[in-house]
């Protein structure tokens, strides 16, 4: 995939470049600009269940394939200001990304999801990661700038949980209390991932959870009361 990332790394748009018969899939709504031949075709993308599960992930039901006879462009953003990354899928591992940093990828590249179980739960990130696999590439998005880190074996290294963006599928992983439950109450650090290496982390520089605590807190909602 052709990617050329502008305008990073506060309001990145990535541009895929497709060749005469080339496609690219896109997070439906993320498609800021085409040009060239360009055609775009809606669907679920496997089926009901397929779509389904997306939307159990923080994505979206259905997906749009960009397909080019004669060759164009296609821009994709994403909602939050914030920077891209490309990510090369080789096939021999699998990636796990959060849900809402998925924006485009090869058509070849499987999109699914896969349960985090109480683990991702408690984490605050929802009960579903989207588990990219096959060969070839991925966009993704994040809130802030990404940062890229590689694990070797056995090395560890912390997240806040709002501050993921993806990881290898052979890094481990568990959730933690920052601290102590005093800590984690009134200190505002909440709970944290540990990373186990081999294999890369993407983080994020904000997080789109204190965001949303920073919004409810300058603009708190009125009861019916009040209004």
């Amino acid at each position: 995939m052709d990617v050329s990332i502008t305008a990073g790394p506060a309001f990145a748009m990535g541009t895929v470049t497709l060749p005469a018969g080339g496609s690219v899939r896109v997070e439906a709504g993320a498609m800021a600009m085409t040009r060239g031949d360009i055609e775009i075709e809606t669907s679920t993308r496997g089926g009901f269940m397929a779509g389904l599960k997306r939307t159990f992930g923080g994505e979206s039901f259905f997906v749009n394939d960009f397909h080019s006879g004669s060759g164009g462009q296609v821009g994709v953003t994403a909602t939050l200001p914030g920077d891209m990354a490309k990510v090369t899928l080789a096939g021999d591992t699998a990636l796990m990304v959060q849900s809402g940093s998925w924006s485009a990828s090869d058509p070849d590249v499987e999109v699914d999801s896969k349960w985090g179980g109480g683990k991702a739960f408690f984490s605050g990130e929802g009960l579903i990661l989207l588990r990219c696999s096959g060969a070839g590439d991925l966009l993704m998005s994040s809130y802030g700038a990404i940062i890229a880190t590689e694990l070797a074996a056995g090395e560890t290294m912390t997240l806040d949980t709002g501050h993921v963006v993806a990881f290898d599928e052979t890094v481990q992983y568990t959730v933690r209390k920052a601290g102590s439950w005093k800590s984690t109450l009134l200190g505002g650090e909440g709970l944290v991932t540990d990373f186990t290496g081999p294999g890369r982390v993407w983080l994020q520089t904000r997080s789109s959870v204190d965001l949303i605590g920073w919004i409810k807190r300058v603009n708190p909602q009125r009861s019916g009361s009040d209004r």
